[in-house]
């Protein structure tokens, strides 16, 4: 385990038509070649013209990512909602996670975009959903 890692939640908005499923695969299949590649995790939420990232890493590693993010052609108006040290990853044994949106999560992911959710609770159900669709 990195002696700091770290986990970044942030949020942008899409450029071009999010609910395209060529763009959603070509996002989730660089994030997943690149997020392997420099040892990251984490889960994706594509929703309602959205982006919804939680990654964890070493924090090199995702300070280059977000550098990336900044100049990525598909994301404008990116917004880290939460970064902090993590004792452990929580997303382990997923370099990205696709999270599909259910009532509640959709609940979660408004309050949070909206800066009124709690983002561990965020984190918290998108690990729920990233396991109840591995099951």
């Amino acid at each position: 385990m990195s002696l700091n890692l770290e986990r970044v939640l942030y949020t942008s908005r899409a450029r071009g038509n999010s609910d395209s499923l060529m763009m959603q695969v070509d996002i989730l299949a660089t994030s997943q070649r690149n997020n392997a590649r420099d040892d990251l995790t984490g889960a994706l939420l594509i929703h309602d013209g959205r982006f919804l990232q939680v990654l964890e890493g070493a924090a090199q590693d995702l300070d280059r990512l977000m550098t990336r993010l900044a100049s990525d052609p598909r994301h404008d108006e990116v917004v880290v909602i939460e970064r902090k040290s993590i004792p452990a990853r929580g997303f382990s044994g997923w370099a990205m996670a696709s999270v599909r949106v259910t009532p509640a999560l959709e609940e979660t992911l408004r309050a949070t975009v909206d800066g009124a959710g709690a983002p561990q609770q965020t984190v918290e159900r998108m690990q729920d959903a990233v396991l109840a669709q591995a099951a």
